[in-house]
């Protein structure tokens, strides 16, 4: 027998084998990991088996995994039957069983692991994607059933883990919805078809010092991506948001704004793209009064050529609607306007990628239809990078947003000016004393 005081969140996810994959996902100071580690305890006390224990890089087991393996092992009164060893890093059970340690940045000592029948990956989303499904191929046994756990904390959507236990191509007409993380925020724990998925955050843990909690509170004050990861344990965007006044409304919605305005600018805009990039065409409306811009239509395309891009686009031939394209691509815009489309060239100054992203944050808001998934999809998520010092790059994104440098081209001819240009208009005017 043995008697240990756990969290009660965790106690049926601690004797709950049914599922192959088993994915915790947490805030800092659940106690996520330390119960992944009493669940493998238990088992291997249980029934001979050989664990093996991944993170990213292997130097970081000693202080982390193996030291929680002994601590846990101690608390149980343990110590004299389960032996950890520090050369090679090892925790053995008398029954035969044995856990191992390995890191994914020495990748050839892994060929040499066989009869794994249970595998904890640590810190998951720290490990590569291809490495997840390399450690799959090595989970296998003759006749033992076969588990995976994977705990992390959600960093960010464009993690692999999201696009692969919850939202695939989240945004996209391929989109693929395996678990809606807020579903599993709202239920704790769910199961879906062989993947147990569980939630914590430092709530959960009766163990943690009321102090450590008011801690991860303070970061909703100076750090709102830590504050997501941390103290609510949720996947969202990591980065400051180029265009924090994006937004996505239905259609129908979207229609009747554009048809409340007073005249109200058209605009199209068109970048171009074949291989890794695409062509993304969008149809913009703009309140001037109100300084609202709205993106009501989209075209986005990739591996077309020009002649295919007109079929798709033969419309505008016969509404000889003006689109500015990106300049950049003379031949396209040349064939396309030969076959009948109103397009000419968006002027690119020297700077104007900064510039064009300074214009775009003076409106008030963006709305988007909901019938334009991938412009959804790339400005809602967009950030700016950072450099290797952690500095924001104000011209740089954590992706090539097509939608948005067709923005840019549509609107090269039109400025919106923002509270500080009026102020400064004003000043002008009365200097002259025209105000």
């Amino acid at each position: 027998m043995i008697e240990k005081e756990v969290n009660p969140h965790f106690e049926n996810f601690l004797f709950d084998w049914m599922q192959k994959f088993q994915l915790l996902v947490g805030g800092y100071g659940s106690s996520k990991s330390y119960h992944a580690a009493l669940k493998i305890i238990l088992k291997l006390v249980e029934e001979r088996r050989t664990a093996l224990v991944v993170r990213e890089v292997y130097e970081t087991h000693r202080e982390s995994t193996y030291s929680l393996f002994e601590e846990i092992i101690e608390e149980l009164d343990l110590s004299n039957k389960i032996k950890c060893t520090t050369s090679p890093l090892q925790v053995r059970f008398p029954n035969g069983s044995k856990i191992i340690f390995k890191g994914m940045d020495k990748p050839m000592k892994l060929k040499s692991i066989n009869n794994v029948s249970l595998i904890w990956l640590e810190e998951c989303s720290e490990i590569k994607y291809a490495g997840f499904k390399e450690l799959i191929g090595r989970l296998r046994h003759p006749k033992l059933k076969l588990h995976m756990i994977l705990t992390t904390n959600p960093v960010d959507e464009g993690n692999w883990t999201y696009s692969h236990f919850f939202i695939k191509n989240k945004g996209q007409d391929n989109q693929v919805i395996f678990l809606d993380d807020e579903e599993l925020y709202k239920k704790r724990t769910v199961v879906v078809d062989d993947t147990y998925y569980h939630h914590s955050i430092a709530d959960d843990n009766l163990f943690l010092p009321e102090s450590y909690v008011q801690e991860l509170e303070k970061t909703k004050v100076y750090d709102l991506d830590l504050y997501r990861v941390a103290r609510k344990g949720r996947f969202g965007v990591s980065g400051t948001k180029v265009l924090p006044q994006f937004e996505s409304k239905p259609h129908d919605q979207v229609m009747k704004e554009i048809n409340a305005i007073y005249k109200p600018l058209y605009r199209n805009g068109m970048d171009f793209g074949f291989e890794d990039s695409y062509n993304a065409l969008l149809r913009m409306a703009v309140d001037d009064k109100e300084k609202i811009l709205y993106i009501y239509w989209e075209y986005y395309s990739n591996h077309k050529d020009d002649p295919e891009i007109f079929e798709d686009l033969k419309e505008f031939a016969e509404t000889k609607e003006k689109i500015k394209g990106d300049s950049a691509e003379p031949k396209t815009i040349y064939y396309l306007k030969k076959k009948g489309l109103n397009i000419t060239g968006a002027y690119k100054a020297k700077g104007s990628r900064l510039q064009n992203t300074k214009k775009m944050k003076r409106f008030r808001k963006i709305i988007c239809s909901d019938n334009c998934p991938n412009t959804i999809r790339e400005l809602r998520n967009l950030t700016y990078k950072k450099d290797k010092q952690g500095n924001t790059i104000y011209d740089a994104f954590n992706i090539d947003p097509h939608t948005f440098s067709a923005m840019w081209y549509g609107l090269d001819d039109y400025e919106v000016v923002d509270l500080k240009d009026k102020k400064q208009t004003y000043k002008a005017l009365k200097s002259l004393g025209l105000s």
